[in-house]
């Protein structure tokens, strides 16, 4: 999932990414309204946490712009003020969900993860390729029955493979899905992960290289 948070409060916003990340997210971080409204124009986000009084512009003006693009993210707005009147002014605006500071971190990852769920198609609980299974919710992967330790990002990638049911999925794809904007497009990031991933999931080989395009793994492995 690929998040981006926009906070003014550094420490807040920070401690926020570093948690998401910790769940396996990809996020990415603006500190003010400017920074946030460019971000989430440019790059398609599944879960926006999007606190509404922010320099720059506001966030208010940010839903507004997200609501007339059509964008597909969905949007957690975040507010010092708990009052009836605020959270039903910022879901008039559009967002799909509104938290008053402060709030508990699990139950921020909860309202994410659901959010996520929202902004893309319905999955499995447990997504399965042959003798595969990859359980989203206690990220847990399991070949023939066995436990298989995987890093964040080669759980990402898996499950990003596993969720394409079949189809290609490009280095590009990939990057934009389980990394965040700090990673470079011209390094080996992708190919070094996906051979650490192959070596781990063993023989026989479940993720194919389809040459020019990307990676897939075949809906009938």
């Amino acid at each position: 999932m690929r998040v981006l948070v926009v906070e003014d409060e550094r420490q807040l916003a920070d401690a926020v990414a570093r948690g998401l990340r910790r769940e396996g997210m990809a996020v990415d971080v603006a500190y003010d309204g400017t920074d946030g409204h460019e971000k989430a124009m440019v790059t398609p986000y599944d879960v926006i946490i999007l606190d509404r009084d922010l320099p720059g512009m506001s966030g208010d003006a940010i839903m507004k712009e997200l609501a007339g693009a059509e964008s597909n993210a969905r949007v957690i707005m975040l507010t010092a003020s708990g009052a009836v009147a605020d959270r039903v002014e910022g879901l008039s605006l559009g967002a799909d969900d509104y938290m008053a500071k402060p709030f508990a971190f699990a139950e921020l990852i909860a309202r994410v993860r659901a959010l996520g769920r929202r902004s893309n198609p319905a999955a499995p609980p447990v997504l399965k390729a042959g003798d595969l299974e990859l359980d989203s919710a206690r990220r847990v992967v399991k070949r023939s029955g066995k436990e298989i330790d995987l890093t964040r990002k080669e759980f990402g990638v898996l499950e990003v493979l596993l969720q394409a049911d079949g189809a290609v999925v490009s280095s590009e794809g990939l990057l934009d899905r389980v990394w965040d904007e700090n990673a470079d497009p011209f390094t080996t990031t992708v190919r070094v992960t996906m051979m650490t991933l192959r070596r781990k999931l063993g023989d026989p080989p479940l993720i194919e290289t389809v040459v020019g395009s990307g990676y897939r793994i075949k809906s009938d492995s």
